[in-house]
């Protein structure tokens, strides 16, 4: 009863500090069955405990309701500030009700970011949606500045599946460059594309006032002829490139003859060096996109002049343009960008200590850290699509991920910035604490004795002569602060006083990776037992424990 107890001062705080009043019997006790519904058929054992908490905090005013529930709930007192955005949720698509065909398409630099994961949860969704074919494709045909990892491919489509997004298909660019040459050709046949050999200083002049370049008029037969010397090694790396026709007069600069092909002497990471004539990514993409049947496409305003650019392309080749949808720029407030490369160098450099580093925004590092993609996918899809830019805090994430583990995680003490406690008396050598609050899933046993570990900020919060509680085990009498001793007082709960955990002397080492640094302390044996499993460190927060060696380790998921 004494966790139930903790679990009707959390929420009874939590109504008091929202409503600046005293709590409500009825709305505490709807909270409580709410969240933890496996204590629905003890209402009438739980109902008189809820008045007899409520009577207790009735006494005390704003400012202790704020203090107290600072203190044994923050994540609480977080939830009330956070501003609640009504659910957008995804809007209908136009022309998808025979089916759609959707792709996300990444160059596989690094593995997934969360920005990422916005895309494979939307595109995935829409095809559930509607019925249709949801295609991974990899854009991975520059082999220079952004060079592809080989072993991102896999880490992608291990995280799509772990999403809940698996691909019906997946395709990568870079072993389909013969497929593009071909239209290469037609383009240039259809005199919608020419073989450029003006060095880029010259031609950027050139676009910048919109000037057509001398190669512009070459002949069909010329540009055909470049073209092969281009791929047959005649022409050298620097010497030319492909440019598609648009308009020298187009108002943006950006949109005047683009390059399609440029030449790349250095190896692929996947296919070596099988080709040395590749495709920018606004052709492969658009080429693509036509060959897979894409209805739909899902990119990012920023992103508009390529569909300006592509757009070009298809007018030359007699194609259909896709639908597009622009969305706006996602913004994590704990995060900075999620550039893959920026986050591959910082990697590199030794900034974190890899992909899965929990201060890094990738996917990896969430599943890491406990993170569910059941909480991913529902604040992916209440996002929406708008064209708004969103700066969003994690908090929300981690209210969605809270819903979700709170039932699940078993409950386990860890002291961080341990001191050393001695206690005088008769302590119990055992301690039996329940494995979770409110779900009867029977107790663990915990060595406890007259030496504990306890935090050191809460022995500075204490005073000579202050009556505290060991959770789970005892009542004690502080007696001296340095060193730490107390007097042994009652088993029995007795009172209201403050609650404090503890870890067992020969308890095992424990260390806390978290966002904004480490904890190193001890916990309790059974924590050994949670390998790959999220757990709540009481009064600290859900981890999930990656590690079991000599330290523990464990990485921090939220409040």
């Amino acid at each position: 009863m004494e966790e139930i107890r903790e679990l009707i001062e959390k929420y009874a705080l939590q109504n008091a500090v929202k409503y600046n009043a005293a709590p409500k019997a009825g709305a505490v006790m709807g909270k409580l069955m709410g969240e933890h519904p496996a204590l629905r058929s003890r209402a009438k054992e739980v109902s008189p405990l809820v008045a007899e908490v409520l009577a207790v905090v009735e006494r005390t005013g704003p400012e202790e309701w704020q203090k107290r529930l600072e203190a044994i709930a923050p994540e609480l007192l977080a939830e009330l500030s956070e501003k609640k955005e009504p659910d957008k949720g995804l809007p209908a698509l136009e022309g998808a009700e025979g089916g759609v065909v959707m792709r996300f398409a990444p160059n596989p630099n690094g593995p997934p970011t969360l920005g990422s994961a916005r895309g494979i949860i939307v595109n995935s969704e829409y095809v559930k949606k509607y019925g249709g074919k949801f295609i991974i494709r990899f854009d991975d045909t520059d082999p220079v500045k952004k060079r592809p990892m080989p072993e991102a491919y896999g880490w992608y489509l291990e995280d799509c599946a772990w999403l809940g997004a698996r691909p019906d298909l997946v395709i990568t660019a870079s072993e389909r460059v013969e497929q593009y040459y071909p239209i290469a050709e037609e383009l240039i046949c259809r005199g919608g594309a020419y073989v450029c050999g003006c060095p880029q200083a010259a031609f950027k002049e050139h676009k910048d006032k919109g000037v057509e370049c001398r190669h512009r008029s070459q002949s069909v037969e010329e540009n055909l002829e470049l073209w092969k010397g281009m791929l047959d090694g005649t022409v050298a790396e620097g010497e030319a490139v492909l440019r598609v026709k648009t308009d020298m007069h187009h108002k943006d600069p950006a949109i005047r003859d683009w390059p399609a092909f440029r030449i790349v002497t250095a190896p692929h990471p996947l296919v070596g060096d099988k080709y040395r004539v590749w495709p920018l990514l606004d052709f492969e993409s658009a080429v693509e996109d036509h060959l897979l049947g894409t209805t739909h496409i899902i990119r990012g305003k920023d992103l508009a002049d390529s569909g300006s650019r592509q757009r070009y392309l298809y007018q030359h080749l007699g194609w259909q343009y896709p639908r597009v949808i622009h969305w706006g720029r996602i913004k994590i407030h704990q995060f900075g960008s999620f550039s893959t490369s920026k986050l591959r160098k910082a990697i590199e450099a030794g900034e974190y200590s890899g992909w899965d580093d929990p201060r890094v925004p990738t996917v990896r590092a969430m599943r890491c850290r406990g993170i569910r993609a059941e909480a991913l996918r529902k604040f992916m899809i209440d996002l929406g699509v708008g064209e708004t830019d969103i700066s969003i805090s994690m908090d929300s994430i981690y209210a969605e991920n809270r819903k979700i583990i709170d039932s699940e995680a078993n409950r386990r003490f860890f002291v961080w910035d341990p001191v050393a406690l001695e206690i005088e008396g008769d302590v119990p050598a055992l301690a039996q604490a329940p494995l979770h609050p409110a779900i009867d899933r029977g107790f663990r046993e915990i060595p406890a004795g007259n030496r504990l570990f306890i935090c050191k900020s809460d022995l500075e919060g204490l005073k000579v002569g202050d009556n505290i509680r060991l959770k789970d085990l005892c009542n004690i009498e502080i007696s001296s602060l340095e060193p730490a001793r107390a007097r042994f007082l009652a088993r029995d709960m007795g009172q209201r006083t403050k609650i404090i955990h503890w870890a067992p002397l020969d308890g095992p080492k424990v260390r806390v990776l978290r966002p904004d640094g480490a904890d190193e302390g001890f916990g309790e044996a059974g924590i050994a037992e949670e390998l790959g499993q999220v757990v709540q460190f009481e009064r600290y927060g859900f981890v999930q424990v990656n590690g079991v060696g000599e330290p523990i380790v464990a990485y921090f998921a939220h409040r």
